[in-house]
């Protein structure tokens, strides 16, 4: 069963919750994806990461994490803005992309940011920013399709 099937069948065995976290964390071959939900009804679901683990990662060189970071910017077209490569941490070998351009309010600022890592992770967080003030962890709100669209994309870009 595919990574995007099991957190299909996962997420319909979790009760609904309007607040707290539950941790989701499902496996496909060698790949482990760890979802924290913070919230969950029938339509959609809220998380605070999204991140997948895969060797085959940990093995790419940093071209190769570049391409996967760009193919990924291809695919990621359904979040709510979007996102492509910003930065390349060639001694860290990470590769960090974000919305482009953010969304942008009065008093703040919000964006995606993904990366894409040779520690053998690609993980997605949405951070909210005031002037003056410190960037913050948000909740990212997505349907419970574009949830498991964005696992069956995480699983494809890690190969």
């Amino acid at each position: 069963m595919t990574l995007k099937k099991q957190l299909q069948r996962a997420i319909a065995n979790i009760p609904l919750f309007s607040s707290g976290e539950h941790l989701l964390e499902i496996s496909h071959n060698a790949q482990k994806l760890r979802c924290q939900l913070v919230a969950l009804d029938s339509l959609a679901c809220s998380f605070t990461k999204l991140a997948l683990h895969a060797d085959t990662l940990a093995a790419m060189s940093l071209d190769q994490l570049k391409r996967t970071a760009e193919q990924l910017s291809t695919r990621l077209t359904y979040l709510l803005e979007p996102i492509s490569p910003i930065e390349v941490d060639a001694h860290g070998c990470v590769v960090q992309l974000r919305s482009n351009p953010p969304q942008k309010e009065t008093d703040r600022t919000s964006y995606y940011e993904l990366l894409v890592s040779r520690s053998g992770e690609l993980s997605l967080c949405r951070f909210s920013r005031a002037p003056g003030e410190q960037r913050q962890i948000i909740p990212s709100q997505v349907t419970r399709e574009v949830l498991a669209r964005l696992a069956a994309d995480f699983s494809a870009a890690a190969g």
